[in-house]
């Protein structure tokens, strides 16, 4: 898929003030500093759609950029910043929550996972929990440019089993780098391919 266009929408934190459900939508989202931003304008041929910062929790609302006059990237906010206060982080989590749920042409989640880290409890029970609402989603490992490939298997090996131990199977499984481009032209494949398939009413 080439990318011809990719602008900004609107941020909100409500799912029924999102734009009207007439394209297919796909949402990214992660643990704070994960990288999604910087995947995002990797994605998108674009250096600055979506704001990069050092400081995690940089995303606080549910940012729409419509992409070739034909879909919807979603940019949501990273889950597990322990430096923001409970109230926000509970404020963050329920919207999120509604957004899953109401959001009819949502057709698939890609959750980011830093791929140099060892599984993390909040990646499961966030994946766990989009598997019991029935919300499709993708494994998208970011950041893979930073470790050799004998530690990259390794990583995703331990998430691998870590996953199977309560997963029949895995969804489908993306290995990124916002640096070097890889997984971008899959993920876009993927995309192409989705929007393919008829809403959902």
């Amino acid at each position: 898929m080439l990318i011809k266009s990719a602008k900004f929408i609107i941020s909100n934190v409500k799912a029924e003030n999102c734009p009207k459900p007439i394209f297919p939508e796909y949402a990214f989202i992660g643990r704070s500093n994960v990288g999604k931003s910087s995947l995002i304008n990797s994605i998108t041929n674009r250096k600055k759609l979506a704001k990069t910062s050092r400081t995690p929790g940089k995303t606080q609302l549910i940012n729409h950029f419509l992409i070739n006059e034909q879909w919807y990237l979603v940019d949501l906010p990273g889950y597990g910043y322990a430096k923001r206060a409970k109230t926000e982080r509970k404020k963050w989590q329920q919207f999120i929550t509604n957004y899953f749920l109401k959001r009819q042409n949502m057709l698939c989640a890609f959750v980011l996972l830093d791929s140099r880290l060892s599984p993390q409890k909040i990646d499961f029970e966030f994946m766990e929990w989009l598997g019991e609402n029935r919300i499709p989603f993708n494994m998208v490992f970011t950041k893979t440019d930073k470790l050799s490939s004998i530690q990259l298997d390794k990583n995703l090996s331990d998430y691998t089993n870590k996953m199977l131990e309560k997963w029949e199977s895995l969804p489908p499984v993306f290995k990124t780098s916002a640096v070097n481009k890889l997984g971008i032209e899959e993920i876009l494949g993927f995309i192409e391919e989705t929007n393919r398939l008829p809403l959902p009413h």
